[in-house]
């Protein structure tokens, strides 16, 4: 076993040591047999506890061939593991060219997938421009992030979308601890990890407040930060306001920000005007899907030259003099320079993951569109979550129920 196959392997046994939740339901799965020799194409981030979901998917009899959602996010480790020492189908790599990427997509295809898993839309987007073909044979799919859910509900808007994709995104027990918890963990990992600069006493500004937002604000504050807040939502907006922090438009905040983290599935979060009025100093770091949230064009074009000063990196030297720093080329810089989310919470989104591929196929004949997590589902794995934990939580009695379903008792 050469060096980077054992580094991989480590990493795998470690996750799955941390990862009870899936353990259980990979038992459960296993026994009602649907997933049984049924071909699974799957496009996520390609490390550790993503490696778990799919021997755990090969483990209860699926065929699975996978490939990375991002250029930059690949443990390049975890992939020759996975090939090497477990005979896995994956074609990924970390740093893939366009090109290379898609052809990655399109390799995982070549099984004609009864199911779909996710991460970004790129996958299912391809499937219904360049391979219609396959279309029918597929059950349905299931979107990890909130991206790829905002695409796919656009495909169905225009009644595009043809097979079932369930929302794994929007369940109570991804949103709410993987977007929030995870990714507010792991962007602090990624920017201390590329920069190893102090938070502490630092201006943060946080571009988006939707729940991965909320979890990096909070990280920070966490960590001695002053943070502020941009939105275009007054809703959350005035949450941000009510949670303590300071709300106010991006090209102010910028003015006096040493860190900015965009976390909002919009193109330009941080674009001309913003990069015009930043901070001489300024860090500036993405943690969403897609890389173009910063805009790279304008740092190129208000620029007078540019160098790699560390591994995860770039300097800008502004026209102006002023110094600007992209870390991990714009890419989310919780991957791409750090490990992603802990693995006890992947652990929970990938046991939805496994539980919703096998809905869309015990389920067969769905309408083409965005499907909820079933409540029972979210519970399902809320439980058992608690039970790795060894939590014991109060059940309400016979005479409580009835009380709660009476509307005609008042105290």
């Amino acid at each position: 076993m050469n060096e980077l196959v054992a580094k991989g392997k480590k990493r795998l046994d470690w996750a799955r040591d941390h990862m009870p939740v899936i353990e259980n339901v990979k038992q459960e799965v296993s026994e009602n047999g649907y997933l049984d020799g049924k071909n699974v194409s799957m496009a996520l981030h390609v490390e550790a506890k993503t490696g778990i979901l799919a021997l755990s998917l090969r483990e209860v009899g699926a065929n699975v061939k996978m490939a990375s959602c991002n250029p930059l996010s690949t443990d390049d480790s975890v992939a020759e593991a996975l090939r090497e020492e477990y005979g896995m189908d994956v074609h990924a790599k970390r740093g893939q060219t366009d090109e290379e990427y898609y052809e990655n997509l399109t390799n995982t295809l070549k099984h004609a997938p009864n199911v779909v898993i996710d991460d970004g839309g790129d996958l299912i987007s391809l499937i219904h421009i360049e391979r219609e073909d396959l279309i029918d044979g597929i059950a349905g799919g299931a979107e990890e992030t909130t991206t790829g859910v905002v695409r796919l509900r656009a495909m169905e808007k225009e009644g595009t979308l043809r097979f079932p994709v369930m929302s794994v995104n929007d369940a109570l027990m991804k949103h709410l601890f993987d977007n929030r918890y995870g990714t507010g963990q792991s962007t602090m990992d990624g920017i201390m990890s590329a920069t190893n600069l102090q938070i502490s006493g630092k201006n943060f500004l946080v571009v988006g407040y939707g729940w991965c937002g909320r979890g990096i604000a909070m990280r920070a504050k966490g960590m001695g930060a002053s943070v502020m807040v941009s939105e275009v939502d007054p809703v959350k907006a005035v949450e941000a306001r009510m949670d303590g922090f300071e709300v106010l438009p991006t090209k102010k905040g910028i003015e006096k920000a040493d860190f900015v983290v965009t976390v909002t599935g919009c193109k330009d979060a941080v674009g001309e005007e913003a990069i015009r009025k930043s901070k001489d100093g300024c860090v500036l770091a993405n943690s969403g899907h897609f890389d173009n949230e910063i805009s790279k064009e304008k740092l190129n074009q208000f620029s007078k030259s540019k160098r790699k000063v560390r591994e995860d990196i770039m300097e800008y030297t502004m026209e102006d003099g002023r110094t600007l720093y992209l870390l991990s080329e714009g890419r989310l810089v919780n991957l791409a320079a750090g490990q992603g989310h802990p693995a006890e919470i992947m652990d929970m989104s990938f046991a939805l993951q496994m539980m919703s591929a096998e809905y869309v196929l015990k389920n067969e004949g769905l309408e083409p569109k965005v499907h909820s997590i079933p409540r029972e589902i979210d519970e399902k794995v809320a439980s058992l979550k608690l039970e790795s934990e060894d939590i014991e939580v109060d059940k309400l009695t016979e005479e409580q129920k009835r009380y709660i379903e009476n509307w005609k008792e008042g105290t």
